[in-house]
């Protein structure tokens, strides 16, 4: 008996979980297509709400910016000295200067950056909102304008900022690495470089940047827009957002492996 009453449990358990997940991802897609045309709206750049959107985007960006260039630095040249030393270990040294891009600007930069963003900003700053706001509040078109979509936005661009400085600061930092304070491998470097960065490659690792910001500036607004009325749904607020964040981002990730390798 207890097992015949166990099992209708079961499935309406199941039931109620696989409706509720679906639902969650039809908000997501319902935010970020209402994000996507508040985007392309001319009222969102006006001048009232202009300064309000440049100071989301300056104060989301430097300080990760600061903090993330000096910590991608220090990571960087050890893993760089990690893949050299390696190399030569096992005799292949005219490879280290591809692994290292391959490794770091490629695969590691992209996927550390957005998750700073998201640890440092758009998660807290996401918590942070839902907690604030009243439950069952019905959100008007002004604030779509002022409160959710300049920190998307923000979230978006910041993401941009660090990947790309960081991309730069990391080939700069191999360079000099590898063969010191000298322009006369800068040939050859390029080269390689250049060689690794092909048409399909650099494709997609600006498809992998951009989806992993729209991942970081969306998800964790999107679940504030649609928020509850109970209490657990503070408390389980910002957990659930750092899985459903992550999972996207694995998913990215597995994807342009894919398609880089395979």
């Amino acid at each position: 008996m207890s097992t015949q009453a166990s099992l209708p449990n079961l499935l309406q358990r199941l039931h109620r979980g696989a409706v509720g997940w679906l639902q969650s991802w039809w908000r997501l897609t319902q935010f970020a297509v209402l994000m996507v045309t508040v985007a392309l709206s001319p009222s969102s750049y006006g001048r009232s709400r202009r300064s309000l959107l440049a100071r989301h985007l300056v104060a989301d960006t430097v300080p990760n910016l600061a903090w993330y260039g000096v910590l991608s630095a220090l990571v960087s040249l050890v893993l760089i000295r990690i893949v050299v030393v390696t190399s030569q270990s096992y005799g292949l040294t005219r490879y280290a200067l591809e692994m290292v891009v391959r490794v770091l600007v490629l695969e590691l930069i992209p996927l550390t950056a957005a998750a700073f963003v998201a640890l440092r900003t758009t998660l807290p700053a996401g918590l942070e909102f839902a907690q604030g706001r009243t439950a069952g509040h019905h959100v008007t078109e002004a604030e779509l304008h002022r409160e959710f979509f300049p920190r998307v936005a923000a979230g978006i661009f910041a993401v941009w900022m660090l990947a790309a400085v960081s991309c730069v600061l990391t080939l700069i930092l191999t360079y000099l690495s590898l063969y010191g304070f000298t322009p006369w491998a800068l040939a050859g470097y390029t080269r390689v470089v250049g060689q690794v960065f092909n048409p399909a490659v650099t494709m997609i690792l600006v498809l992998k940047i951009v989806f992993f910001s729209f991942a970081v500036g969306l998800i964790p607004m999107a679940s504030s827009f649609f928020f509850g009325e109970s209490y657990r749904n503070k408390v389980s607020h910002g957990l659930s957002d750092m899985v459903r964040l992550f999972a996207v981002m694995l998913l990215i990730e597995v994807a342009s492996l894919m398609g880089n390798y395979y």
